[in-house]
């Protein structure tokens, strides 16, 4: 498939070397342009502005900041009409408070939704928001293969999701439509809340940062 990856941060560095190891013909965008030329060099994977990427995608990752994400689907609503999204983002506010990180939405809001409701015709599935860069692929772990939850309002893109996350190494779990968003993307509090805690800002920021 052509993934597109919106993103040029830690996460959408780690998705197009990722799907690119699995077969797939992988494009990566910035929102400044020619950001990525060393990446580019380095693993032979095309950079794009955003459009671009948008235009030649079968799927479409963002993986960019939450904070920016509304601006940014906006504007490619009707280039995204149609195509798969997989939502990486969480609606992160400002500094962990109590261990916590803040969101912008309220108690059962999610940014999904709210990115759902800007391009209505995309199909958007809410998938690795929840887990740091470092083990979003192929991810090696005591216990076996680990689940990702998703959900979204299409059935089928949920299908395609799936089978995308087993090529990385992950079972998807499906907790429905985009309703159930502010829980999966509350996964992401739950995962920082360890490190801020404990002071193990590697662990905190590893899955804070873009």
């Amino acid at each position: 498939m052509q993934i597109g990856i919106l993103g040029s941060g830690n996460v959408g560095q780690t998705l197009a070397k990722g799907f690119k190891s699995v077969g797939h013909d992988v494009t990566i965008g910035s929102r400044e342009g020619n950001k990525l030329a060393a990446f580019s060099t380095e693993t032979g994977i095309k950079e794009a502005t955003f459009k671009d990427v948008v235009a030649g995608a079968d799927i479409v990752v963002l993986a960019f900041k939450g904070s920016v994400a509304e601006e940014i689907i906006k504007g490619l609503a009707e280039a995204l009409a149609g195509k798969l999204v997989l939502d990486a983002t969480n609606p992160i506010s400002g500094d962990a408070k109590d261990g916590i990180v803040p969101y912008f939405t309220a108690a059962n809001e999610s940014l999904i939704q709210r990115l759902q409701k800007l391009a209505p015709k995309a199909k958007i599935v809410k998938c690795f928001n929840s887990v740091g860069a470092h083990l979003m692929i192929k991810p090696a772990l005591k216990g076996g293969t680990p689940a990702m939850f998703i959900c979204g309002d299409d059935a089928d893109a949920k299908v395609t999701t799936a089978r995308l996350l087993d090529q990385v190494g992950w079972h998807a779990e499906d907790v429905g439509t985009s309703a159930a968003g502010h829980a999966v993307e509350a996964l992401c509090q739950l995962w920082c809340a360890p490190g801020f805690m404990k002071n193990d800002w590697a662990h905190a920021f590893a899955m804070l940062r873009p």
